[in-house]
């Protein structure tokens, strides 16, 4: 049978559809966007009966069911569509304005400032075979006329119907009118034979051009699936601009009378989940959050319900997934049972970061983690605070940020974190997120940026075992971080490596920054460690051996930088980060530079780390 049709259809019939609502947008469909020179264009390409391409359909009412909505310059019918356009907006409503309506089109110049045109098209000009067809097309203002750049005259003055005789200038806006212009045109030529003639020759050479246009018509049947209509929405249209998954869902939401983007963020009432979740405590944390990642969440859990559903009645389960097609395929019921969960999850998202001591949204090592993250603890609800529990949470995280597991195809590893860190937790084996998970010990030397995750997760680990600040020497908390400005900065001070010809690949690796506050860090400018350790110790008081407990904190070797032994410190922090590496993954470090391609085995010396 075939899911399409395709056909012709007069330009005429096109527009007809359009003006009595039988032809409508999904709701999802961008607004229009043409401006004056492409709508000339556009008539010039019909008036010479050139190919404008294709347009295509949607049967309505079958599977994919949309809201929908009249197209631009339709006045507001109650009426249910026949058919939805899903390619040919912007023709066809440039057409439909340019052509049908008795009012100026709210375009734009070519400065993308906003203007009002009424088209013309000149009567001797089109006939010319010399002159261009675009030029004989002319847009005029609300008031019939377009004045020169300097706005001293008029270039065209089209006011009154006897000045567009007058001009030879037909307006386009009557090409499906009855004769009544013609008439007008005859009258006022005094019945010229000449000039009726001429009209005549234009009627036939280029207004029925017009009339009797015909496009290709390609018509989905109303059985096509929703995705597919969706997929072949996007593959098809030329706007430019991809839709997101959730603006596809919101349309055909609303079809059932849901608003989901009210039900997202509907800041008015404080009661949009968006709202819910970037206000609670610690919420800022997630305030980059797009409503196509919650959908993600929603539909990973609804996912899983079925798929356990289903294997408990000795079903073959369903996929646990949040593809594309999958969030498409998202039943309203569905969302209505799951987006509570979800809002949940994300909620303790930031509870869990803060806990690892991730504070701001630039230092999330993966954004996307924190879908499959959102997601179990929403199915955990308080659970996720058991000793037990966080430990395995922070162990799947910590491998997922250090493995760099997050920067590609993640629907896929989304849809078997969520059952096999559950399953983990209640005893059965590591997910494979926590197998695959290496640490090449080699990668410090190329972590020296934000840009990586696993950069951002070191600088995060570092505070989370128990690095103190250089100021008051007190743990790293939310109150320090926040009040004292801390920073990720060099500890051998980049100028200070230059100037002594240090190479860059260690200077400026993670191995030679740390998390200090912005007061500390000018005191340390660019002195040697052994000129700014002293300053340090004199300006906030340190007593003692108060400084090298500090210094310690932040696996740094106090004899190293007393002695600005720079080789001295790379080295042994390197070590000391391993050491760290290996206890947050729970697994043995790679070395990348063992010729048998062996484990570099971190030795468990006794040095005081928090337990994750």
């Amino acid at each position: 049978m075939g899911t399409f049709t395709s056909d012709k259809q007069t330009l005429s019939e096109f527009l007809k559809s359009v003006e009595q609502a039988k032809l409508q947008l999904p709701d999802f469909q961008r607004g229009w966007v043409w401006d004056d020179e492409r709508i000339k264009s556009l008539l010039a390409s019909v008036s010479r009966e050139f190919p404008i391409g294709a347009v295509m359909m949607l049967e309505a009412g079958g599977d994919a069911r949309f809201q929908s909505k009249p197209i631009e310059g339709v006045s507001e019918q109650d009426v249910q569509p026949d058919k939805l356009l899903l390619d040919g907006q912007q023709r066809l409503t440039s057409l439909y304005q340019a052509l049908r309506l008795k009012r100026p089109i709210e375009t734009k110049d070519v400065r993308n400032r906003p203007i009002q045109r009424l088209y013309y098209i000149d009567i001797e000009a089109s006939l010319d075979p010399g002159v261009d067809r675009e030029e004989a097309i002319i847009g005029v203002g609300s008031d019939g006329r377009l004045k020169m750049p300097l706005g001293r005259e008029y270039r065209h003055d089209f006011s009154t119907r006897e000045k567009e005789y007058e001009n030879k200038v037909f307006p386009l806006n009557h090409l499906f009118e009855d004769n009544q212009w013609m008439m007008g045109w005859w009258n006022y030529w005094d019945q010229d034979t000449d000039k009726m003639d001429l009209f005549l020759r234009f009627k036939n050479q280029v207004l029925s051009a017009f009339q009797g246009y015909e496009l290709p018509l390609i018509l989905l049947k109303k059985e096509t699936p929703k995705e597919a209509v969706c997929l072949v929405f996007e593959k098809v249209n030329t706007g430019g601009v991809s839709l997101s998954a959730f603006e596809l869902v919101t349309a055909t939401f609303a079809a059932d009378g849901f608003q989901l983007r009210e039900d997202w963020c509907d800041t008015r009432h404080h009661s949009g989940r968006y709202y819910r979740i970037t206000e609670s405590q610690n919420g800022h944390l997630l305030k980059d959050l797009g409503p196509t990642e919650f959908l993600q969440a929603v539909t990973l859990l609804y996912s899983y319900a079925k798929n356990r559903e289903e294997a408990a009645q000795g079903n073959t389960p369903p996929p646990v997934s949040c593809t594309r097609p999958s969030l498409l395929r998202l039943p309203l019921e569905g969302y209505k049972q799951h987006c509570e969960a979800a809002t949940k999850g994300f909620i303790d998202v930031p509870r869990f970061l803060y806990s690892e001591k991730i504070f701001t949204s630039r230092d999330i090592p993966y954004d996307t983690q924190l879908v499959p993250l959102a997601a179990i603890l929403g199915m955990l609800g308080e659970r996720w605070l058991d000793n037990d529990v966080r430990k395995k949470l922070r162990r799947w995280f910590w491998c997922g940020v250090l493995g760099e597991l997050y920067g590609s195809s993640v629907e896929t590893r989304f849809a078997k974190d969520l059952p096999q860190v559950l399953d983990w937790i209640d005893g059965g084996p590591e997910p494979e997120t926590v197998q695959v998970a290496h640490f090449y010990a080699e990668r410090l030397y190329g972590l020296k940026t934000r840009n990586s995750a696993a950069y951002k997760g070191l600088h995060a680990l570092i505070m989370r075992f128990e690095a103190k600040d250089f100021v008051h020497g007190e743990k790293i908390d939310e109150a320090t971080y926040f009040n004292e400005s801390i920073e990720i900065h060099h500890i051998f001070p980049r100028a200070w490596c230059k100037q002594q010809q240090k190479d860059e690949k260690f200077f400026e690796s993670i191995l030679n920054k740390t998390a200090i506050s912005a007061r500390a860090n000018r005191t340390i400018g660019s002195n040697a460690p052994s000129r700014y350790v002293p300053q340090l110790e004199k300006r906030f008081g340190f007593e003692g051996q108060q400084m090298d407990h500090v210094l310690q904190s932040h696996l740094i070797d106090p004899d190293d930088l007393r002695n600005d032994d720079f080789e001295g410190m790379i080295q042994n922090r390197r070590k000391q980060i391993l050491q760290m590496i290996s206890q947050a993954m729970g697994k043995d470090v790679v070395s990348g530079t063992d010729a048998e391609g062996g484990k570099e085995v971190v030795e468990n010396e006794e040095e005081t780390y928090m337990s994750i």
